[in-house]
């Protein structure tokens, strides 16, 4: 393992990053805290919605119990996301799509930012804040930006709720068995911005590297994911990324 600054990048990266071919990057919320995203996670049980906690506002019981709240507490969100914009970290992974030719984006962010910096066929695996979906026939229905949310499903008429993956609920079908099978092909893997602690998606990195894959962290602290990695780039993925796109 070697680790370094924001000054500097590791030869053996550059050499690596310039001659692959398949690329993966996971994201987590690390790279949207640089464009001002609240995380929202506290310490404890600590309140962040009318006296609730993360875990429950923010979880498929207050979705059956109180879908309202939920709701109400989603809007808020998307009204501190609206103006936000995508920063360095964002713009520099996006150049990739077009660099190298089998790339793959896996987020778990739901702010859409990786999209507005120009990011195609991104896989969310905790969904978007940005869609509704219904809680009857699962149609998703984009959120405007500028506009109403929807409240019902155009298609049946049923209620619909925030497109996200709540605490107690399984990612969305197919999104992670898709990246688990492109991160098992990788020849570099990225893991930026985030703690790996949440799974399943925290074990894509132990799949790419039981197959051979390089792999190389960019954050702004040490993670448990830290020794495991043949690089760790450790400081802001908005300073560090650009630097790697100097030689591509």
């Amino acid at each position: 393992m070697e680790t370094v600054d924001s000054s500097s990048i590791p030869a053996k990266l550059r050499e690596r990053l310039a001659s692959a071919q398949k690329v993966l990057v996971l994201t987590g919320a690390g790279v949207s805290a640089e464009s001002g995203v609240p995380t929202f996670r506290g310490g404890g049980n600590s309140a962040v919605w009318k006296g609730m906690p993360f875990d429950l506002i923010s979880s498929a019981e207050m979705v059956e119990r109180d879908l309202n709240a939920v709701w109400e507490w989603f809007d808020y969100r998307r009204d501190l996301l609206r103006d936000l914009k995508p920063n360095s970290a964002h713009e520099a992974i996006a150049i990739w799509q077009d660099r190298f030719s089998e790339f793959t984006l896996v987020t778990q962010n739901v702010d859409g930012l990786h999209q507005q910096a120009g990011s195609r066929d991104v896989v969310e695996v905790h969904g978007s804040i940005w869609r509704a979906r219904c809680v009857a026939c699962q149609e998703a229905i984009e959120i405007p930006r500028n506009g109403p949310r929807p409240n019902e499903c155009q298609s049946c008429g049923e209620r619909v709720r925030p497109d996200v993956v709540l605490f107690g609920e399984l990612l969305p079908p197919g999104a992670f068995e898709y990246a688990a099978h492109m991160v098992a092909n990788c020849e570099i893997c990225f893991v930026v911005g985030t703690s790996a602690l949440v799974y399943p998606a925290a074990s894509l990195p132990e799949i790419a590297k039981a197959n051979g894959a390089l792999l190389c962290e960019v954050n702004s602290e040490r993670t448990p994911l830290s020794n495991f990695c043949d690089f760790v780039l450790t400081g802001k993925a908005g300073e560090l990324l650009p630097l790697l796109n100097s030689d591509l």
